[in-house]
């Protein structure tokens, strides 16, 4: 699988293009389609994937015959295409935050659940007990790459590690 970070939006989010062979699969189309496009062309598309309910996360759904998100991913082991990958419900930063674990690959994507050094912020429709399950439930997954919704890409052992929100825990 290749990835490949597009930033979208006036907010910087980064927008994840993998490919599988020809297929594909877009991870937070959020918005600025033209910059995505290009990595879309002569591609089997089989839909997005948005991390939670923000604009900035899915104004570019429109775009997509098949979106998936929390309400149509079932926590837990999901295939879209050669796309096998855990769907695990992290609520904190809104109350329907998904991270999405490709063990296969090594990689996590968490959306504005978990960034480089920090989380995301509660004061948009989440809430801290959420939170602090959250961080509890993925405490306790493997040393992986982790690609979050805006910044630079970190590793979960970093993050505990570092993070003053896994130290705190």
């Amino acid at each position: 699988m290749t990835i490949d970070c597009v930033n979208v939006s006036p907010y910087v989010t980064n927008c994840y293009i993998l490919t599988e062979n020809n297929d594909v699969l877009v991870i937070d189309p959020g918005g600025d389609y033209d910059k995505i496009r290009p990595f879309l062309d002569g591609k089997n598309v089989l839909g997005a994937v948005v991390t939670h309910g923000h604009e900035d996360h899915n104004s570019a759904i429109c775009y997509f015959d098949k979106v998936y998100d929390h309400g149509n991913l079932n926590e837990g082991k999901n295939v879209i295409g050669p796309f096998c990958f855990e769907v695990i419900y992290t609520p904190g930063h809104t109350k329907d935050s998904i991270t999405l674990y490709f063990d296969n690959d090594g990689v996590m994507f968490t959306g504005d659940f978990l960034f480089k050094g920090t989380i995301g912020r509660m004061d948009l429709g989440g809430s801290e007990y959420d939170m602090h399950n959250s961080l509890l439930k993925i405490r306790n997954y493997p040393d992986v790459k982790v690609y979050p919704g805006h910044g630079e890409f970190t590793t979960l052992n970093y993050e505990k590690e570092n993070n003053i929100y896994f130290l705190n825990l």
